[in-house]
């Protein structure tokens, strides 16, 4: 079990012509950037941005992290100082964030593992989870500092096996967008998360993944055998690419 330590940082939002998945990663020839809707989370994605390039991934403590050499970039995204913030982890603070910064407040809730419903509303309200259950200890506060401990505390207590347990799947993975999720739950299970998807005239798609890892890391956009766009139908060389088949693949309700 991970356990809950408090973290502090500047509020995430992208900076003015902040570099981001779009301006660093040309489309592949014959290929073309798939569209997304103004506003929403596939077009947030397309937008987080990105330490300068050459930038190592990192683990929570500062060392580089086992999974460096697969980076392509890194999301600037804060990690925190304890091992919290892994794999389920970085999908569900993306979420969190983009609906954060929409102030969607009632949308952001994730189940822990035990199926409790931590909805981000209890918490900002003053509530506290004790004993398997909210508990009004506190006062309210929508400020982002207290969003970061609401999301340690979902980080403590949710996992890949819940969080699959709340994706939808996707029936068509032709259909696979910015925002989808390949996941298997378990203990340990895996997932990445899809960043930006181009197409070709043949309506064959490759895409971007990001992902942190074990233990906590920077979110990195990864690279495998000289490229950042992935494919379903190439077997990639990196750590859980058997993860990155239709079967694996989910999307968050609207």
């Amino acid at each position: 079990m991970k356990y809950l330590i408090v973290l502090f940082t500047l509020i995430f939002t992208a900076p003015p012509n902040a570099d981001n998945v779009v301006s660093r990663f040309s489309a592949p020839a014959g290929y073309t950037r798939q569209k997304t809707d103004g506003g929403s989370f596939a077009e947030w994605l397309q937008k987080v941005p990105l330490k300068p390039p050459g930038t190592h991934t990192k683990i929570f403590n500062g060392d580089i992290a086992r999974t460096d050499a697969y980076t392509a970039a890194v999301a600037d995204v804060s990690v925190g100082n304890a091992d919290l913030q892994q794999c389920a982890d970085a999908v569900m603070r993306l979420r969190a964030e983009y609906l954060y910064q929409k102030k969607d407040y009632s949308h952001i809730t994730f189940n822990f593992v035990s199926g409790f419903k931590c909805d981000y509303v209890h918490y900002a309200n003053g509530y506290r989870y004790v004993n398997g259950k909210w508990a009004l200890t506190g006062k309210k506060d929508y400020t982002y500092p207290a969003f970061l401990r609401y999301m340690n505390l979902v980080f403590s207590y949710a996992s890949t096996l819940s969080l699959e347990k709340e994706l939808k799947p996707v029936s068509n993975a032709g259909d696979i967008k910015a925002g989808d999720v390949f996941i298997r739950g378990g203990a340990p299970g895996h997932c990445f998360i899809v960043m930006d998807v181009v197409e070709n005239k043949d309506h064959q798609k490759q895409f971007l993944l990001a992902q942190s890892f074990m233990p906590a890391q920077n979110i990195q956009v990864l690279q495998a055998d000289g490229t950042p766009w992935f494919s379903m139908n190439r077997r990639a060389n990196i750590f859980y690419a058997e993860l990155i088949s239709p079967q694996y693949l989910r999307r968050f309700a609207d």
